[in-house]
């Protein structure tokens, strides 16, 4: 005689087994009865292939004059050897490593087709270089040290992480940045009058040469404030030489009295040319509010360095920056949308589901960042599991993906689990972010707890996400209608890499509670 939960396993089995819909392919983590133990996470991504795939973005922008550097980043069996057809005069591409270097000095655009080569086959990608004013024409793809260590971190750790994200295989899906956050400042001084590294960090420019030898970016942290959040330097000061710490160190935090406010003299050409020097390629830059004369400020200090350097301005409250989001994201690469992100379910989703309202202001070289993600091991200095159930978890990286949002692990690389290492190394999941058309997805369909979003996608596909945010399994349908599109279409699921089959007037599938399904839509033809 079979008990209950035996019972119910063999309904779940048959159900999905019927291939009702695509059913076999919906995250099924949540889907047994409640009396049954938690279930294990289910690994949906298929392993990558032994052959090569070219993956990452298919577009890539460079200022006139900046130092060039991107890595192809390519899956398969090595050893791989790597070409180009088209590469514009000025670089030139290691055929052992895949890495481009060199600069270009005429604005325009090449279009390149990249090939990689192992003994078992070869693949091409169409590559589009874009020299103008635009950098980031993707949202950047990294790690960042602050929900791993928080205001701690060493170089030792930096540099480990670094080459975890290689040994990992993550750098081969698109995963590029390294970031520190706040806690590596000690005093400034030296060629630049600028902030100098605190004791935990020996060699800042030798940092960023290994990282960049490893195929990868660097990227720091900083504040206009005179204090920074972790109680450090920040980039401003109440006197001309910089001397830190204020007087006031003990005020209390986000008044527009020292020590978390802007400073009388500012030293952010100071403090941008010494991380140029060092090598770095992205700047964390933090305050509350964020306001336009700070932004200006940085912006034009990091295009004096001509180096590429990406301005990701943090953190903010919705109703501190949407009402003037529109004169400040012109000037920046990212802006945070959002208070801090946690490992929870209503942190993560409230986050999540509630960017409706930003989408009008993101486009390729801008992008809306709803914070980092939380998969993994987190923990801001006492790492542990993330909170977010097997479900939750899929629900958060589809739906940052649909909304363009940069991708920036806070999790301890060298602990990365097989089911971790799933969610991040997903291509086809991937490619959604890294759309050339950049566009952000929006609701579309769904009713209260049951939500639809779409996004349109560089080809006339349309990615879309079929979400389950109530406390029981449901029935999500995307209609037709509300996505614009009509007769047959082909529908395949993203995370199975597989496709579902060909469906006339709408798509619909079973989902856990707080879980998803993320598909493409081809027209048939």
């Amino acid at each position: 005689m079979k008990s209950k939960g035996q019972s119910s396993l063999i309904a779940v089995v048959l159900f999905f087994s019927a291939g009702v819909l695509g059913a076999a392919d919906v995250p099924t983590n949540s889907m047994l009865a409640s009396t049954t133990p938690p279930p294990m996470p289910v690994i949906l991504t298929p392993k990558p292939a032994a052959t090569p795939r070219i993956n990452g973005p298919a577009i890539f922008g460079v200022r006139p004059g900046s130092p060039f550097l991107y890595t192809m980043p390519v899956t398969g069996s090595r050893p791989m050897k790597f070409s180009a057809d088209n590469m514009p005069h000025g670089l030139k591409l290691d055929s052992k490593t895949g890495r481009i270097t060199g600069s270009l000095e005429r604005p325009g655009e090449t279009d390149v087709v990249l090939r990689a080569k192992n003994s078992l086959g070869t693949a091409e990608k169409k590559f589009r270089i874009v020299v103008g004013e635009d950098i980031a024409l993707t949202p950047a793809m990294g790690w960042n040290s602050y929900n791993c260590y928080g205001a701690h971190v060493t170089q030792d750790q930096a540099l480990r992480a670094a080459r975890a994200m290689v040994t990992s295989g993550l750098s081969q899906h698109g995963w590029t940045y390294i970031n520190l956050d706040d806690g590596w400042q000690g005093r400034r001084g030296e060629r630049f009058n600028a902030i100098q590294p605190g004791t935990n960090f020996s060699n800042m420019k030798k940092m960023c040469g290994e990282i960049h030898t490893l195929g990868l970016k660097a990227g720091i942290y900083s504040t206009p404030w005179v204090t920074s959040y972790g109680r450090v330097i920040g980039g401003s000061s109440e006197n001309a030489e910089g001397a830190w710490p204020p007087k006031t160190n003990n005020a209390p935090r986000n008044k527009k009295i020292l020590p978390y406010a802007v400073g009388k003299f500012s030293f952010a050409t100071n403090d941008a040319a010494q991380w140029a020097a060092w090598g770095f390629d992205y700047l964390k830059y933090d305050w509350n509010p964020i306001e336009r004369p700070q932004v200006v400020e940085m912006e034009g200090a990091l295009r004096t360095t001509k180096r590429d350097i990406i301005l990701s301005l943090s953190n903010n409250s919705r109703d501190r920056l949407l009402d003037r989001i529109a004169e400040i994201a012109p000037l920046a690469q990212s802006w945070r949308t959002t208070g801090d992100i946690n490992d929870s379910w209503g942190s993560m989703s409230g986050i999540g589901f509630s960017q409706g309202p930003w989408a009008q202001y993101s486009r390729p070289g801008h992008w809306n960042d709803p914070d980092m993600l939380v998969v993994g091991q987190v923990g801001w200095g006492k790492p542990h599991p993330s909170r977010l159930t097997p479900d939750e978890q899929y629900t958060h990286i589809s739906l940052w993906c649909l909304l363009s949002a940069p991708l920036l692990l806070g999790c301890d690389l060298e602990k990365l689990d097989d089911f971790t290492l799933s969610l991040l190394s997903n291509d086809e999941v991937l490619e959604v972010d890294q759309d050339a058309l950049g566009k952000q997805a929006v609701q579309v369909g769904g009713e209260g707890e049951l939500k639809v979003y779409a996004k349109p996608m560089d080809d006339g596909s349309l990615a879309v996400g079929l979400f389950n945010t109530g406390a029981t399994n449901a029935m999500v349908t995307a209609n037709w209608s509300d996505l614009k599109i009509t007769g047959k279409q082909r529908v395949r699921n993203l995370w199975r890499q597989k496709d579902l089959g060909v469906f006339t007037d709408k798509f619909e599938a079973p989902i856990a509670s707080h879980g998803v399904v993320l598909i493409r839509i081809f027209p048939k033809s």
